[in-house]
């Protein structure tokens, strides 16, 4: 993952850095305001995206990445002018973060530990700009493999067709400890009133075989059909089951000679990547959700 933080000439020290995305109507002034507001407090902007669907007051978006020094101190001075040129001027609404502090994840996963372990292994790695709080699991085939990785594991058994129990449980651990929660092949169907209630984003990750093969099987259905491609979906979780707003998808060509079970180790290959990406785009605040879709700056 590409470190976007200036080097100092001298010593090669990296600045801090900080996050700004707004959101709101499209209508002239807006990137002239965000950059008047971090010159006036010596921020040098590392990277700027922006998109409208309609530059005559259709839909924006815009996500700034800015160094500067004793950034912590700079911050409330920045959101306080921003909250005056962007709220009140423009209508538009801004999240300002510090991108040293890294959102606190908790990974959520069941029997299948492919996702689950790629994520952790890359967090290790320094791949991930996220601090993991804990790993959830309906089983206890990881309970032995996750704490090697020196992250807290819970075995929350959830099983019959009243979850209450098991959800009162996730409630109470994740409240106030977790950003966002990864479904990192959590084969369990959380209820409207959880995802409420939880109150943070929620990441799933699934194959693309959806809806053509549902149910148990997916790649032997798959095969069976003769299928071509075989990729994974990564979206943010809504009542409506795996038709929330995607976040990211990929695919890799398969052939008539490949079995049922290479289809799903290469399938698990990509689930595995696009889930990764997913992640670390939410975490770098590179998402936008716009009603059922997104707009992604990665």
């Amino acid at each position: 993952m590409q470190d976007l933080r200036p080097a100092t000439a001298t010593t090669g020290r990296r600045e801090p850095l900080a996050s700004l995305t707004v959101q709101g109507l499209d209508r002239p002034g807006i990137t002239a305001a965000v950059t008047d507001v971090l010159s006036k407090h010596g921020a040098n902007i590392v990277s700027l995206d922006q998109y409208s669907d309609d530059p005559s007051g259709g839909a924006f978006f815009q996500r700034t990445v800015f160094s500067a020094r004793d950034l912590p101190d700079v911050l409330p001075a920045v959101r306080q002018d921003l909250d005056t040129v962007l709220r009140e001027g423009f209508d538009l609404e801004f999240t300002l973060r510090d991108l040293a502090v890294r959102k606190r994840v908790a990974i959520f996963a069941s029997k299948s530990e492919h996702c689950l372990l790629d994520l952790l292994w890359r967090h290790r790695r320094g791949e991930l700009p996220v601090s993991v709080a804990m790993v959830v699991s309906n089983h206890a085939d990881t309970a032995a493999e996750v704490p090697a990785f020196g992250i807290p594991f819970f075995h929350v058994p959830s099983a019959g067709p009243d979850k209450s129990a098991a959800e009162a449980e996730h409630l109470r651990l994740l409240r106030g400890n977790v950003d966002f929660v990864v479904l990192a092949r959590y084969m369990q169907i959380l209820s409207g009133d959880f995802i409420d209630r939880v109150g943070v984003p929620i990441i799933n990750i699934h194959h693309s075989f959806l809806p053509a093969f549902v149910g148990s099987g997916p790649y032997l259905k798959a095969k069976e059909r003769g299928v071509k491609l075989v990729g994974a979906t990564a979206h943010y979780v809504t009542e409506d089951l795996d038709e929330g707003p995607i976040i990211e998808q990929d695919v890799v060509r398969v052939s008539h000679a490949d079995s049922a079970a290479e289809l799903q180790r290469r399938g698990a290959d990509v689930e595995r990547a696009v889930l990764s990406r997913a992640v670390a785009w939410h975490a770098q605040d590179r998402v936008f959700r716009q009603g059922n879709h997104t707009i992604v700056f990665a």
